[in-house]
């Protein structure tokens, strides 16, 4: 609102109603936030010197330096531009701004001035502004999504769920993306505004600004921190001084507030999941529909040639640091139509704010449009080849022998792009899109999209085990991180003679990415295995063993290799072995009003066999709560239960998500989750 004591004497910009029409109320109730395409009304309250005669104009103003000015037409001119219509009554005038669909985003300064009859300016109104966001419900948007359910989903959903662990042991974390959270939008303005492309040419970057393939790109650079004032600083191994443990992290908002709180310094530290989590928030707060995806065995290509390439040692120790598969990969997707591509391209597009390679200068990837990955068309912009090969791409393992002479020893085709992920608009269960990317592995449209891509279409036996021969797996029990369990190597003799092998078993801590923290156990024995038949050799993984190399992921992964005398290739397999954590009990009983005292429940028994110390629970919710610690007195004895209440008062009513994690100096990265029903308090007699 603004008062003036010319002849516009008052200007309501009406920010109650508009907001609630344009979807924004949950951001703010009081500042005027709209959505472009969509049409909103202002009144201006005038003097009785105001007449018919006088004619109003209305300008915008746009960007900090080099401004962007727009006088916006009485008339509707073009579809591209901006207009108003106005209706008078006594002394109020109702003007109605309508903005093209591809207007720019961002913050807008708006003037309304009289001008008399023959020109002059004779008042101006001009202390106001407002926000435009994208509209992924107006069809003219080149976001436009036409399901209510899905916008429902990937723009107004502030709790989300991210998906880890590996593709037989998927496991998943709450996250709070937290995008209506207090001036979490201003913080997503000024991450753009702290751009390369913003400090070097404001004016073209803000005139760039209405297109979502240039926003979103421009947001992938910026979550992290390579390069520019970025987000968040990215590390993958400990320690984590200086910071915040990528694991600890529970949502979006403690690191976007604190990025802002600092002038646009680098918040330590992120991992996938993190940098996605970020630039989902970023994204759904102005307005793409966007959603988290997790690729099972991603693919780290460097080299481009849509394989990757292990490199192995007598010990079967991974040696040289070239290409990579991780564990699991998280990156996002963002809804749009691509005017910059053929029509095929629309929809889902890959982006990827994990820095890893650079892309046309910048680390950033995508926007890159899911179907071109499905079909091969990797000439599509952007970074087609590196996404075509994180679900796609062959592992091929090579024995190096002393002379630096490399020998292939295995090739898995379909070992790379597993249980590709993402939750369900449904509710908290996971939906697999792994057919977005790909057709069904080894289909026949699948080896032609191979043949289109550019890569050659290896034998489907070269490496791997012919009639006749041994043929290996493995086999495990769930694994709890704190106890012991077996891991089991069958041995099977295809063919119809004994066959004996020398079986060697490799059980080694690992990251995420693929990074070898430690060799925990290994054993090597004779085998023996009749025609027809299955030795099974058990491993015996000990807490007291693992517990000194793992990381902080709580990965095992085992490589069983066996060698036939007189055969020419020995036989490989490789397991993941994700050690399950123990789930923290949340819960928050009785009923839960807005701006009323609530309490949470938190308890957790220590699963270790030894104590724990410096427990710490972080708690946050959208709606809830910001994020907020409380420690734990004392030691944790093995096995004793730690219970601790928090009070809060909910902000916003509706269904929310209260979030917890637990870290401590053994045990880090367990989470619990409490949905958390928050109601309107009751009206009655006047008084709340």
């Amino acid at each position: 609102m603004a008062n003036h004591k010319g002849l516009i004497a008052h200007v309501d910009l009406r920010s109650h109603e508009n907001n609630l029409a344009h979807r924004t109320r949950e951001i703010d109730r009081e500042r005027l936030i709209v959505r472009r395409g969509q049409p909103f009304a202002i009144t201006l309250q005038c003097s009785d010197s105001l007449t018919p005669n006088h004619h109003l104009e209305v300008v915008l103003r746009l960007g900090r330096r080099d401004e962007l000015v727009i006088t916006v037409q009485e008339q509707r001119e073009a579809r591209d531009k901006w207009w108003f219509d106005q209706q008078r009554a006594q002394d109020e005038i109702v003007l109605t701004l309508h903005s093209p669909p591809d207007a720019v985003v961002g913050h807008y300064r708006l003037a309304v001035v009289a001008k008399s009859p023959v020109g002059h300016v004779v008042d101006k109104a001009d202390k106001m502004g407002f926000h435009l966001l994208f509209n992924p419900w107006c069809k003219d948007d080149v976001v436009y999504l036409p399901d209510e359910r899905l916008l429902q989903e990937y723009v107004m959903n502030e709790d989300g769920v991210i998906y880890m662990g590996a593709s037989d042991s998927i496991r998943s974390i709450p996250w709070n993306y937290g995008q209506f959270e207090d001036y979490v939008m201003d913080v997503c303005f000024d991450v753009l505004d702290n751009s390369k492309d913003a400090l070097k040419n404001p004016k073209a970057d803000t005139e760039n600004r209405s297109d979502p393939v240039y926003v979103s790109r421009m947001i992938t650079a910026m979550v992290n921190s390579n390069g520019d004032q970025g987000v968040l600083t990215g590390r993958w191994e400990e320690p984590y001084s200086g910071g915040v443990a990528p694991y600890r992290w529970t949502g979006s908002v403690p690191i976007l507030q604190q990025w802002s709180r600092d002038g646009a310094k680098a918040v330590k530290y992120g991992q996938c999941w993190v940098f996605a989590g970020v630039a989902c928030t970023v994204l759904r707060c102005l307005g793409i529909p966007t959603r988290t995806i997790t690729n099972f065995s991603s693919a780290h290509d460097v080299d481009g040639n849509l394989s990757i390439d292990i490199l192995l040692n007598d010990k079967l120790e991974t040696v040289g640091k070239k290409d990579s598969s991780w564990n699991f990969h998280v990156w996002v997707e963002s809804w749009m139509r691509r005017d910059d591509l053929p029509k095929e391209n629309d929809g889902w597009q890959v982006l990827d704010p994990t820095p890893q390679e650079l892309s046309e200068g910048e680390f950033c990837c995508g926007p890159c449009p899911v179907a071109a990955i499905k079909e091969g068309d990797l000439a599509m912009k952007y970074d087609a080849p590196f996404v075509f090969a994180e679900v796609n791409a062959d592992i091929i393992y090579w024995m190096v022998g002393p002379d630096g002479q490399r020998k292939k020893i295995n090739v898995d085709q379909s070992g790379v792009g597993k249980s590709i992920s993402t939750k369900s608009v449904n509710g908290d269960f996971r939906q697999d899109v792994t057919l977005h990317y790909k057709y069904p592995e080894g289909s026949t449209k699948e080896r032609e999209v191979y043949e289109k891509a550019g890569r050659p279409v290896a034998d489907s036996t070269d490496g791997n085990a012919e009639p006749g021969q041994l043929q290996l797996s493995i086999r495990h029990a769930k694994a709890v991180f704190g106890t012991d369990f077996d891991v089991i190597v069958e041995v099977h003799n295809g063919g119809s003679k004994d066959a004996i092998a020398q079986l060697t078993i490799l059980a080694m801590a690992v990251t995420y990415n693929s990074f070898t923290r430690g060799e925990c156990q290994r054993q090597a024995t004779s085998v023996t295995v009749p025609g027809h038949k299955t030795h099974k050799e058990v491993l015996r993984l000990r807490y007291d063993d693992y517990v000194k190399c793992v990381s902080e992921h709580h990965l095992i992964r085992v490589r069983a290799f066996a060698v036939v005398p007189g055969q020419d290739k020995p036989v490989m397999t490789v397991a993941n072995i994700p050690l399950n954590m123990p789930e923290l009990l949340v819960q928050v009983p009785g009923k839960a009003v807005v701006q009323e005292m609530a309490t949470a429940h938190i308890s957790f028994a220590n699963p270790l066999p030894v104590p724990l110390r410096g427990g710490v629970f972080t708690v946050e919710g959208s709606g809830l709560l910001s994020a907020t610690e409380v420690h734990v007195k004392g030691d944790i004895a093995p096995g004793q239960k730690v219970s601790v209440m928090l009070s809060f008062s909910p902000r916003r009513v509706g269904v929310r998500k209260l979030m917890v994690d637990f870290d401590s100096d053994r045990l880090k990265d367990v989470k619990g989750v409490a949905t958390v029903v928050v109601r309107k308090r009751h009206f009655i007699s006047g008084v709340y």
